[in-house]
């Protein structure tokens, strides 16, 4: 599955620096979003590979603070940038004369930039207020890889403060992108209704319909580990979500877009055959 999920995304960047055709906003905000799978998925994936095959379970303290802060910076980059990729649709979709004025490239590297600064921030809070914590209780981490809810679970401080700051940032960080999501969703669809061609209609959802699945099946998985009451993880449940949202996403994401995309196919088989 990591093979797997490293050479799709792989290809998704090859495809786009290749590729002439793929010079447009939605396929660099693709490329970025193949480079986030990369990244997390190496951060948590090696070591997990370790563990299974050479059943060596243990990581360092350094190891374990430098895991957690990649890893969220990683996640929180790529909250932030579904949210700008469905605003980068509704533009397309509603607004198709302005689209290139509106989008163009100064905008799009700044969202871009914006969107790993938000993701980046977000991981130095939660590290920080994490591993200032002592853990006395054990030292064995429930789960493949450092996370905060099982770290949380192993400090003898007072963890209350931890628990807010994971609901509160991931309101702005997780749940306002995602409601901004849904609101730019409920305008294309009305948009896509007024097309009197079908042929029109058909193309206009199919661009959309791998961006929705991928931002299901993130958002699904990440909202439902962090942020929801702390008092509701069960460890060895979560661990579950955790595979789901940290390996199996990141794997899907290239096939899905590829799978719905006529542009990339057609890239893909340009440069490979």
């Amino acid at each position: 599955m990591y093979v797997v999920a490293l050479l799709g995304n792989l290809t998704i960047i090859l495809v786009f620096q290749l590729d002439k055709n793929l010079q447009k906003p939605m396929y660099f905000f693709l490329a970025n979003l193949s480079f986030l799978d990369i990244c997390y998925t190496s951060t948590t994936m090696p070591k997990m590979l370790q563990i299974l095959l050479v059943e060596r379970k243990t990581i360092s303290f350094v190891g374990c603070v430098t895991q957690l802060y990649l890893f969220f910076a990683f996640v929180g980059t790529e909250c932030i940038l579904l949210g700008i990729m469905s605003y980068d649709r509704f533009v397309a979709i509603c607004n198709p004369l302005q689209y290139f004025v509106i989008m163009n490239q100064k905008l799009t590297s700044l969202l871009a930039g914006a969107s790993w600064l938000c993701g980046l921030l977000n991981s130095i809070i939660h590290t920080f207020f994490t591993f200032r914590l002592h853990f006395c209780t054990s030292n064995q981490i429930n789960n493949f890889f450092c996370d905060i809810p099982p770290l949380l679970s192993l400090a003898c401080d007072d963890t209350f403060l931890n628990k807010l700051l994971l609901q509160t940032i991931g309101i702005f960080i997780a749940w306002t992108p995602f409601v901004c999501i849904i609101v730019t969703y409920l305008y294309i669809i009305v948009t896509i209704m007024k097309i009197r061609s079908t042929q029109g209609r058909q193309k206009a959802f199919s661009t959309c319909l791998s961006h929705v699945i991928v931002v299901i099946l993130y958002y699904g998985t990440s909202i439902f580990n962090y942020v929801r009451p702390v008092s509701t993880h069960f460890l060895d449940k979560d661990k579950i979500i955790s595979v789901l949202y940290s390996v199996v996403t990141p794997m899907l994401n290239p096939i899905i877009y590829t799978l719905k995309n006529q542009d990339v196919k057609k890239a893909i088989k340009k440069i490979y055959l």
